[in-house]
Order: C-alpha cells, then structure tokens, then sequence
C-alpha cells in the first residue's frame, strides 16, 4: 500500500483531536512529515518524558534534535488518540534493548503495540493491538557500500541475492532487505545485533515476506513482512504476526 505523509502540525493539533478505534491484530500506519513550527516544536518537546528531552538535548545537530522531539512528540499525538487522553499524559517505559511499550492499560483488554521509525524528515509509526509490530523507514542512500554491509549483516543468501542484481537495482534491493530485517528485529524486540538471526525470503509478488529465524537464534518463526510504498526514493516494511489487515491511520 501506498503510504502518505501528513503534516506534524495538523496531527498535533490538540483542537482537531479524534478517537481512533483499532480491530484485534489490525495494523495501522501513520506517516508524518517531520515539518513543524517553533510552536508546533514547543509542544512535542513538552509531551516528552525527562529520559527523551535528555537525549534530545545532547544532540548536536540542530535538524536532528527538532526532528527527534517532533517525531517522539508526534507518537504521543499518535497514541492518544487510541486511549483517549492527551499527548502529555501518554506514559512509556522501555525494555532493556530499549523497545517501548505503553504504561498502565486496562487490564483485560489486549494491548495496544507500537514501532517508530524515521529518517530525513520523516516518521513511520505503526499500531496494533494483541501482537508485537516493528516497523522501519529509510531514505535510500548510494554512496552506502552495499556489498561491505550485506556480507557483514545479511545471511549468505541475501548477500547473494544483492550481489547478484543489476548495479541500478543493487541499492535499492539492500535497503529493503535492510528494512525488512530491521522491522522484524524491532519486533522482536531486539538490537542490530540481531540482523543475522533472521532471514527474509520474498514472495513472488516482491511485497510479502517470509521470515526464517536461523538455527542458533532464540527467536521464533512466527512474524511475516510486508514491504510499503512510500514515494520513489524511500524503503518500509511493517512486521508482525498478522499482516493482512493493513490500512492508512490519520484519515479522518
């Protein structure tokens, strides 16, 4: 499916906010242009938690810290509209390998997941509820060494299957083996470390996967990928059990 990207300043407009309902094992996909103004910035930056302003802070680059604090403040706007409450009382904690989750859901109701992703002004947030969800989001790059970081992360018939296509479709064939493979890692919850304890076998169609966790791997079998389209340039693919109920959020 075709992702759009909306204004950060439209979807953090507290005066325009809606109800989001979410259908068990249901994923939805928000895409947001990190394009917000000195107010909109103001905002987000209040929604943060002490750990998340702190890491905003030690940013050095100014485009990266706005972009961070309008992404994060734009998850909160995201998720409040699931638990009907505002931005600035959404509560995350975060696992050991730094996955987030939400605090303090009613008990008895399946949980609402999420994943973020974003990279050169945009960000990628999907949400379920009842399964794990990872999803990634990158800007495709040629001056990356493709053939170095496919040997180095990817399985040897991944590797392969990058160096094997044409030189104008080498690139593109790494990143979405690369994002495939980071929504599957982020999730399960796990590192980059983890990018060479899976492998990702395309379908036919070249939008579904398969995913394989190898042999030495604590991980299970059970995530499917989808691949998204999201302008020329750009690579994303969403993970989780349940794939097949994908629709674009923020469309109301």
């Amino acid at each position: 499916m075709l992702i759009s990207f909306q204004s950060i300043g439209h979807l953090t407009d507290t005066n325009r906010q809606y109800h989001a309902s979410l259908e068990p094992n249901a994923i939805h996909l928000w895409g947001i242009q990190l394009d917000g103004s000195p107010q909109c910035l103001g905002r987000c930056a209040e929604w943060l938690d002490t750990e998340e302003q702190h890491k905003a802070i030690r940013m050095v680059r100014e485009e990266d810290r706005h972009h961070y604090v309008l992404a994060h403040g734009g998850l909160r706007a995201v998720l409040s509209r699931y638990l009907g409450i505002g931005p600035d009382r959404v509560a995350l904690s975060r696992s050991e390998a730094g996955k987030p989750s939400l605090v303090g859901e009613i008990r008895g109701r399946p949980a609402i997941t999420f994943n973020m992703s974003h990279a050169q002004g945009r960000a990628l947030i999907a949400v379920s509820k009842g399964q794990e969800v990872g999803v990634d989001l990158e800007r495709i790059r040629f001056d990356v060494e493709v053939g170095k970081l496919s040997e180095r992360y990817f399985t040897p018939s991944e590797h392969t299957a990058v160096m094997q296509s044409t030189h104008e479709q080498r690139t593109t064939r790494f990143f979405r083996y690369w994002v495939a493979k980071e929504a599957v890692l982020k999730a399960w919850g796990v590192g980059i470390r983890g990018l060479g304890q899976c492998e990702i076998v395309f379908g036919a169609d070249g939008l579904g996967a398969e995913v394989s966790a190898l042999p030495d791997s604590a991980a299970q079998n059970n995530l499917r990928v989808c691949l998204l389209s999201c302008d020329e340039g750009w690579e994303a693919a969403v993970a989780a059990q349940e794939v097949g109920r994908i629709v674009q959020g923020g469309s109301t």
